[in-house]
């Protein structure tokens, strides 16, 4: 499995900056080509297996919620190992994005038109039907938008801004699953899997494998608390909404 994963993500990185170079070549523009780099390795993440692994852990189902989470680091492990060494064949170097220049509201409604699209694709991947696809793409939109414009527009760090986006998904997805009947996890785990912090993982392992590890410890605790907070706000909302999750066997 390690194998097949290294090489899916070797691939996905080549053929980034295989049609990158092929972008700038015949339309002569100029971008910052590493901003985007992380984008094609994300589709690896386990998700079912890192949301899941958090709400086991909470309910002391200890076995199991181990089981998955070391099966889902390993995965980003290995994913961002591979990016990293990719990187250095490339000489690609992380890089902030962009600035956009735009407005709020033009900002905000292309964030939500964005995370629809970018939870709809990851739906699709974990094999849900199109209708669940589609109303966790609307749940992934509202909660991965908001958890943007916090850390943008407020002083709420991003982690913290992760936990209130997870919360919301998880009361998005209760009142949808009251009234449509789909299943709950097929509309969370999508929805969360968008604000895993892949570049952050991605800068921490580039800067540790430099042995810069000043730089890449503070990037690997931003994204330890990203990734503790997400299960969190979905087990809270879990809480809040699911009577029995309010009581132990």
């Amino acid at each position: 499995m390690l194998v097949s994963l290294i090489a899916a993500v070797s691939f996905a990185c080549f053929m980034y900056f295989i049609s990158f170079e092929a972008i700038q070549y015949f339309f002569n523009l100029h971008l910052k080509r590493e901003a985007g780099y992380i984008g094609s390795m994300l589709f690896v993440i386990p998700g079912f297996p890192f949301i899941t692994s958090g709400l086991d852990i909470f309910k002391s189902d200890m076995r199991s919620g181990l089981e998955r989470l070391v099966h889902a680091l390993t995965i980003i492990i290995v994913a961002t190992v591979t990016g990293w060494l990719v990187a250095l064949l490339l000489n690609f170097k992380p890089q902030n994005f962009a600035a956009q220049n735009l407005d709020a509201i033009s900002l905000l409604l292309l964030r939500l038109v964005a995370s629809f699209c970018g939870v709809y694709g990851f739906s699709v991947l974990f094999n849900s039907t199109k209708r669940v696809a589609l109303t966790a793409g609307l749940v992934g939109a509202v909660a991965n938008t908001l958890r943007l414009e916090l850390v943008d527009f407020t002083s709420v760090p991003p982690a913290f801004a992760a936990f209130l986006g997870a919360l919301v998904a998880g009361f998005l997805s209760f009142r949808l699953q009251s009234k449509y009947g789909y299943p709950r996890i097929a509309l969370t785990v999508p929805a969360i899997v968008i604000m895993v912090p892949g570049l952050y993982l991605y800068r921490a392992i580039y800067n540790i494998g430099l042995t810069s590890i000043g730089v890449g410890s503070y990037w690997l605790t931003q994204a330890l608390l990203i990734v503790l907070a997400l299960p969190l706000g979905l087990a809270i909302a879990r809480v809040l909404t699911d009577t029995k999750w309010r009581h132990c066997d």
